[in-house]
Parts: structure tokens; C-alpha cells; sequence
């Protein structure tokens, strides 16, 4: 049996074309889905990906879910966090509710979902956390206060965990993408895309695939003396 790599939020969008590319690599691959069943077994029909509903906010539920996902396919050595949530207003009018639910699902998340794993990785001597944090945790953004937090966070977290784990073959990184052509982007009125092309030096959104390939980049054997960065994918927008 090959490596079981771990997807949460990885059956749409950016984590949806992780899930396929980790596939292609050969890896056994989970993905995670929040709400929407239809779409998810939409997506392990077309793939044959395994999907698995649980609320990454929710560290009982997220441990839950992991115990069955090794129960299926074996331990995890490749967790992807990619399951995020946005709830933008400007900061004098953004609720508590709005500020803790983007903190639980984007933050503690992170910690739900590694967490249940670490010890397993400790044990084995081996394992890849990948985070995907955002160019707006880099940079802040307005009206997004409570998301650039988490994703600052988030950023903490990797650097963190990469040493502890390093001793132990475990490594840390975190992806940074900018502005991706996902639903989510591709669904905003042409002028505003227009709009945030123009910001960006190379002319163009990202394609999810090339966030995709920074991820297996870094699951692989050859990335085992990375550990602990923040790779940037946003087209010269922004240097950290």
C-alpha cells in the first residue's frame, strides 16, 4: 500500500486539484467536504478519490474522521490543511460570530486536523503537514481581519511544528497562493476580476493545478530538508 495522503476541504477548488495531483503520484488519497454531499460524490465518482464529511472546526468530529479514514486506507503520512471559510466585513462592522467562526475553521482547524496525526507521524519517523495559507495572511486585506489572522497563524504554526517534527522526519510548510481561478474567484463580476489582474505582474490568475504541484513538491522524498518555509504562488504580487 502506498503513502495515505490527508485533503481537508479537498474536493473543490485549490483542494480538489491537490487531491487528483497527489493521486496521480500514486499516493491513497481522502479528501474532506464541510456541507455539500452532492457535489462531493460527484467528485469521488469522476476521480474515485474517497471523500469523508467532517467539520474541521470540531476537534472530536476531526479526530472521528481521522481514525476512519486510517481505518479505510492506512495511516496518514501526508496531511494537506487546505479547508478554509471567509466571512469579510470591515473590521468596525464585523461581528464576534463573524471573527470566532473564520478563527475555528481556519485556525484551530489547522490544529483539529494535525493534531490526532502528530503522534502517529512521531512514531513512524515520517510525515508531511502542508498548510495553505494566503497571500492575505502575508499581507493583510481589508475587510478580511479575522481571515488574514488565521492565515498569519497559520504561518506561525509551520514554523513551529517543523521543529519539533524534524528530529522525528516530520516536516512543515506552508503554500501562500494569491489570487487562483477557482469557482469562488471565477464567480466575481469580470470588472473586479479585471481589477485584481491588473494588480498582479504576471498578468493572470493562478491555475489550482500549479498550487497542486508545490504540494507534491513538498510530500515528496525530495523536499525532506525543506522544512519550516512559506512558498509564495501569487505571481509577483507580494514579497514576503
Amino acid at each position: 500500500m502506498g503513502r495515505v495522503a490527508l485533503v481537508t476541504g479537498g474536493s473543490r477548488g485549490i483542494g480538489a486539484a491537490i487531491s487528483k495531483a497527489l493521486k496521480a503520484e500514486g499516493y491513497e488519497v481522502a479528501a474532506t467536504y464541510a456541507g455539500n454531499t452532492e457535489k462531493a460524490a460527484a467528485f469521488t465518482d469522476e476521480t474515485g478519490i474517497k471523500t469523508y464529511k467532517w467539520n474541521v472546526a470540531d476537534y472530536d468530529e476531526s479526530k472521528a474522521g481521522i481514525a476512519q479514514v486510517e481505518a479505510d486506507l492506512g495511516p496518514v503520512d501526508i496531511v494537506v490543511a487546505n479547508a478554509g471559510i471567509t466571512r469579510d466585513a470591515p473590521f468596525h462592522k464585523m461581528s464576534p460570530e463573524q471573527w470566532k467562526e473564520v478563527i475555528d475553521t481556519n485556525l484551530t482547524g489547522v490544529f483539529n486536523t494535525v493534531h490526532p496525526i502528530w503522534p502517529g507521524m512521531r512514531e513512524r519517523k515520517f510525515g508531511r503537514v502542508i498548510v495553505i495559507s494566503s497571500i492575505n495572511g502575508q499581507k493583510g486585506q481589508f475587510g478580511q481581519v479575522n481571515y488574514a489572522a488565521t492565515k498569519a497563524g497559520d504561518l506561525g504554526i509551520v514554523k513551529s511544528l517543523a521543529q519539533e517534527g524534524a528530529r522525528a522526519g516530520i516536516t512543515a510548510n506552508a503554500i501562500c497562493p494569491g489570487y487562483i481561478a477557482t469557482e469562488m474567484v471565477m464567480a466575481v463580476p469580470e470588472a473586479v476580476r479585471e481589477k485584481i489582474v491588473g494588480m498582479i505582474p504576471a498578468g493572470r490568475l493562478g491555475e489550482p493545478e500549479e498550487i497542486a504541484r508545490i504540494v507534491t513538491f513538498l510530500a515528496s522524498d525530495d523536499a525532506s530538508f525543506i522544512n519550516g518555509s512559506t512558498i509564495s504562488a501569487n505571481g509577483a504580487q507580494f514579497f514576503a
